[in-house]
């Protein structure tokens, strides 16, 4: 069965777990508006005290753009992180805005979580994902996005895809060039499904063996990417 993750809920396993994220490490923010615009902003962990509040860095201004007008007291957003010295291990935490500070630094001061959430991306958590990659299908590629992605297998959307013969179990190759710095990637993968919809065909992948470590690679840089 698929690794559930790991939520931790005592006030002492809270402590003990949101500590496995070291002062400095990047995450990112999740934030959706009220009108159900979502977005991911990379920021720095700053530290927390027990049962009261954790601080984290007020992200790049510049980059926020309009959502800056949404981080106010109240604001519900999801953190997560890395967490240094677990291989491909996440953190993840939702939290509400108490206030925002300009002195010393801009920072936000969110509200202590009342669940930590521990799991291992080499288990079946899967990412949201918008990212640009080419699919070799029968010795020609085609231009589409990965729309979601776990350590198993991804989801696909290729443009103008619907004149693509299909079939599962068939073999492709995904090439990532150059994700925010990371370099270029290739997966091996299967067919697993494969749908049209109103703007290009949507195919499900499953990755081979072989391409485990490079998954594991785009899936730690997915966690901290943002948009």
């Amino acid at each position: 069965m698929p690794a559930t993750p790991q939520k931790i809920t005592t006030a002492n396993r809270l402590d003990r777990n949101l500590g496995l994220l070291h002062s400095g490490s990047v995450i990112t923010l999740d934030i959706s508006t009220p009108a159900g615009q979502k977005a991911k902003f990379r920021s720095t962990f700053i530290g927390y005290l027990p049962k009261q509040y954790v601080l984290i860095q007020y992200p790049d201004p510049g980059k926020l753009g309009n959502f800056s007008q949404y981080i106010t007291q109240g604001m519900s957003m999801t953190v997560r992180g890395l967490i240094e010295g677990h291989e491909g291990a996440v953190v993840a935490f939702v939290s509400n805005v108490k206030q925002t500070l300009q002195i010393p630094s801009r920072i936000i001061v969110l509200e202590f979580p009342r669940s930590v959430s521990l799991q291992s991306l080499r288990s079946a958590m899967r990412i949201d994902t918008d990212i640009v990659v080419k699919i070799k299908v029968a010795n020609e590629y085609w231009l589409a996005t990965m729309i979601d992605i776990s350590v198993n297998g991804c989801r696909v959307l290729i443009n103008n895809g619907e004149s693509l013969v299909m079939e599962k179990d068939k073999a492709v190759e995904l090439v990532v060039e150059d994700f925010q710095g990371l370099g270029n990637l290739k997966f091996s993968a299967q067919i697993c499904s494969f749908k049209s919809q109103s703007n290009g065909l949507c195919v499900g992948l499953k990755f081979e063996e072989e391409s485990k470590t490079s998954v594991i690679k785009l899936l730690q840089h997915t966690v901290i990417a943002e948009n």
